[in-house]
C-alpha cells in the first residue's frame, strides 16, 4: 500500500468517527458508521488481512446498519434522546484519554511485519511446515481456521448466531 493511499483512508476514518460522533440525528450516524466500516474494510484488505475485510464490510458495514436503522425506526421518538451535556464532557475527556492509552501500549507490540515477532517465530512456522501433512488441506488459511482453530471458529459462530437470534427477537417484539 503506497503512502498516498494510506493517508487519505486515515484522514476518512477520523472523519468519520469524528462525524458519528458529533451529528446530531441518529439516522445520519448511522449510515456515517457504516461508511466507517466500510473504509475501515478497506484498511484491512490493504493490510493483506482479507477474511477480516470481508466480515468487516459484511457485519459492520452491511448487517449493523441494516439493524441499527431497522431498530430506528421501530422506536419511538421519546426514546431516542441524546444523553445530557455531563455525560458528553465525560466522554470527551474519557475517550482521547483512552486513545492515547492505547497509544502508548501500542509502542510495545512488534512492527508490522517482523520477522522476528512472536507469532513469526513461534507458531506460523508450524503451521506452515504441518499444515498440508495434518490437515490435508492445501490452503493454510483453511486448515488454520478449520482445523487447528476449529473449537473458536465454533465459538464464534454461535456468538455471531446468538446475537442474530437476539436482534430477531429485539426487532420482532410488538409494539406497547
Amino acid at each position: 500500500m503506497t503512502f498516498s493511499f494510506e493517508v487519505p483512508l486515515l484522514i476518512l476514518l477520523i472523519l468519520t468517527a469524528a462525524g458519528a460522533i458529533l451529528v446530531k440525528d441518529l439516522v445520519p450516524a448511522v449510515f456515517i458508521l457504516g461508511s466507517y466500516s466500510f473504509f475501515l474494510a478497506l484498511v484491512w484488505a490493504c493490510l493483506g488481512a482479507v477474511d477480516v475485510a470481508f466480515v468487516e464490510a459484511v457485519v459492520g458495514a452491511g448487517l449493523a446498519t441494516v439493524f441499527f436503522l431497522l431498530t430506528l425506526f421501530r422506536t419511538a421518538q421519546k426514546d431516542t434522546r441524546l444523553y445530557p451535556s455531563s455525560y458528553r464532557g465525560a466522554a470527551l475527556i474519557g475517550l482521547p484519554l483512552l486513545g492515547f492509552l492505547i497509544l502508548y501500549a501500542a509502542n510495545d507490540l512488534p512492527k508490522f511485519g517482523d520477522p522476528a515477532s512472536p507469532a513469526s517465530v513461534h507458531v506460523s512456522p508450524v503451521y506452515l511446515e504441518n499444515s498440508l501433512h495434518d490437515t490435508r488441506t492445501p490452503n493454510v488459511v483453511t486448515s488454520v481456521l478449520m482445523d487447528y482453530r476449529a473449537l473458536d471458529t465454533l465459538i464464534e459462530t454461535v456468538v455471531i448466531f446468538t446475537a442474530g437470534i437476539a436482534c430477531a427477537l429485539l426487532l420482532g417484539r410488538s409494539r406497547e
